[in-house]
């Protein structure tokens, strides 16, 4: 959950690697600290509590001049932040950078107390900067003590060493946590993510499971788990070189919220004709994976997991295939039974959130018939180790509160629900053409829920006093209500809970007073006149309700009652549609509270420790 960032080069080096921070901040933003070797080979180290705008303050305050560095920002999972436990950490003449957990690291510390090594941090980090220190009085190179110290270390992570004495090499280390290396012409780079190098290289190479990668000014070699030398495809980046800038818009959430009819247009292209939805832009060999599903188990976390909670409804109901959604951190851990021809899918905007990919790689010795992954960032270990990958396509998202990831996502999953139906001979050509002529008006729906963002931000002012919030919805627009309350308490800290309507008789009727605004996700379908009963049931307890509906839905403003009237739009795609309102209230509200839209506090973006 933290970034990395590391340079070889013959130019300085500072400002890259403060800039690769700047644009992984949305990984973790506790801590920044950078380490570069000068030009008498001394060790310039700086780190800063907070964000990375106040390491940066401080390089160009006393700019540091050198062309070998590692650099790093920190979401605090061991020690609280402050800068003694930013990165990177000093051992003798080695500096580390790192992401993951250690899990054995309390082992590993009291050995290394014993050898006489004086910890100055809370981190599990500062156990590897003795490990490597130690290994290398004994080890021929960097390499080999690297290499030593990996196969101590339990857990996850993704480490980068930094040798004083060998002021041009860098040697890297990936178990769990993913690392990029970023080819340039007499200089190579290293990051967490190829975002934070897009302004160096297009050029990149993935490191896989166990790989240890020495990297120097004009080579990079790098050896399997077991010591072997291997090669990694190289791979040119097509990624958007301003998807760093906010451009217009006030802040990223703003801007990606607004981007997501051209995001949905880039997902569907290519995949939709006028009436069908081609199998084979899912992958080669879909089809016939396709015909024998029988049961899909999905695995994600947070609005992932509410993308699947959705798309449950679409399977059982469109496609005719049983349908399991479950937490990905829940279901890595527990006994479970693999029904007959299932297909595992995961979803995750990054591809390495950790507890999913853990759960991919159990499925896979549990024999499902095979594993899919939908998911955002090509090149990701969720793409590579799955069987079939369907892209999203949704462009670089950067703010930690998702909007156009989980709407793309809904999109991939309903396209993917019509192509499983048709294999099966359950969706026929007629009903086919409907979902596709429905995902084709998708966009410009979206345009005309985002036309709502001047009215929403007035009724946002509703909630300037309130603590609390609950969000209602049935069938397939309750997981929209699950995510409409997790986008309000992530980036507005007001605590929201999402339920079935038809559950609050069963407890959470208790809750409802004049103070607890009351948000009820309120389409037309077979279950409204069931969900305007629920309404009632919070109306005769004087509850305040915020109705959002249709025009063909009925409802009459009155007071307690507030009725936001939407468009009318196709079943199919209306909850894609009714997430839009969501995301603009949950902004505007953080907005009136004065909170960090973008990088709400104890968050990070890319979840990539368990």
């Amino acid at each position: 959950m933290c970034g990395i960032v590391g340079a070889v080069a013959q130019r300085d080096v500072a400002e890259i690697l403060v800039e690769g921070l700047r644009r992984l901040e949305y990984r973790g933003y506790d801590s920044a600290g950078v380490a570069i070797l000068d030009t008498e080979c001394n060790l310039q180290r700086v780190r800063r509590l907070g964000k990375v705008k106040e390491l940066a303050d401080a390089v160009d305050s006393n700019p540091i001049i050198g062309g070998t560095g590692i650099a790093h920002t920190r979401w605090a999972t061991h020690g609280e932040p402050s800068e003694a436990n930013a990165h990177p950490h000093v051992s003798g003449d080695i500096s580390i950078v790192h992401n993951g957990i250690i899990e054995n690291h309390e082992v590993l510390r009291a050995v290394l107390q014993e050898r006489g090594y004086v910890f100055e941090s809370q981190t599990d980090t500062e156990v590897i900067a003795h490990l490597v220190e130690w290994e290398l009085r004994s080890a021929k190179s960097l390499l080999e003590a690297v290499q030593k110290t990996a196969a101590q270390l339990e857990g996850a992570y993704g480490t980068v060493a930094m040798d004083r004495r060998d002021p041009e090499r860098l040697v890297v280390a990936r178990s769990g946590s993913p690392l990029v290396i970023g080819l340039g012409i007499g200089e190579n780079f290293l990051a967490s993510d190829q975002l934070a190098l897009l302004n160096v290289t297009r050029r990149f190479m993935f490191l896989e499971e166990g790989d240890v990668a020495e990297i120097t000014r004009r080579d990079v070699n790098i050896f399997d788990v077991h010591g072997n030398a291997v090669e990694r495809e190289i791979t040119e980046s097509n990624a958007e070189h301003d998807a760093g800038d906010k451009g217009q818009y006030r802040h990223f959430m703003q801007k990606e919220i607004f981007e997501q009819p051209t995001a949905l247009i880039n997902t569907m292209e290519g995949r939709i004709s006028n009436d069908t939805v081609i199998v084979e832009s899912i992958g080669a060999g879909a089809a016939d994976i396709l015909r024998n599903v029988e049961h899909v188990q999905i695995v994600a976390c947070g609005t992932s997991y509410n993308a699947g909670m959705t798309a449950r409804y679409w399977f059982e109901a469109l496609a005719g295939v049983s349908c399991d959604v479950e937490i990905a951190s829940e279901f890595r851990y527990r006994k479970f039974v693999t029904r007959p021809n299932s297909l595992l899918i995961t979803l995750s905007q990054s591809g390495e959130t950790a507890d999913t990919l853990a759960a991919l790689r159990l499925a896979k010795e549990k024999g499902y018939m095979s594993a899919m992954t939908i998911c955002n960032v090509a090149g990701s270990s969720l793409v590579r180790e799955s069987d079939l990958a369907f892209m999203t396509r949704a462009g670089t998202e950067i703010g930690v509160a998702s909007t156009k990831a989980f709407t793309t996502q809904l999109a991939t999953l309903l396209m993917f629900v019509t192509a499983l139906g048709k294999q099966k001979g359950v969706i026929d050509p007629q009903k086919e053409k409907e979902i596709v002529t429905s995902l084709h008006q998708l966009p410009t729906q979206i345009e005309k829920a985002l036309a709502f963002d001047k009215p929403i931000e007035q009724l946002a002012e509703d909630f300037a006093d309130k603590h609390h919030a609950l969000f209602l919805g049935r069938g397939e627009f309750y997981p929209i209500a699950m995510e409409g309350s997790l986008k309000l308490k992530e980036i507005s800290y007001i605590h929201a809970e999402a339920y079935a309507a038809g559950e609050l008789k069963h407890g959470p009727l208790a809750l409802i007073d004049a103070d607890m605004p009351v948000i009820v996700v309120a389409p037309t379908n077979d279950l409204l006149e069931k969900l305007k009963s629920n309404i009632e049931e919070v109306r005769a307890r004087g509850g305040l309700l915020y109705v959002f509906a249709d025009s063909d839905a009925g409802f009459e403003e009155c007071e307690g009652m507030k009725i936001i009237t939407m468009p009318k739009v196709d079943e199919f795609i209306a909850p894609i549609f009714y997430t839009i309102p969501m995301q603009l209230l949950s902004y505007h509200v953080a907005l009136i509270k004065g909170t960090d839209v973008d990088q709400p506090r104890n968050l990070a973006k890319a979840v990539t420790v368990e």
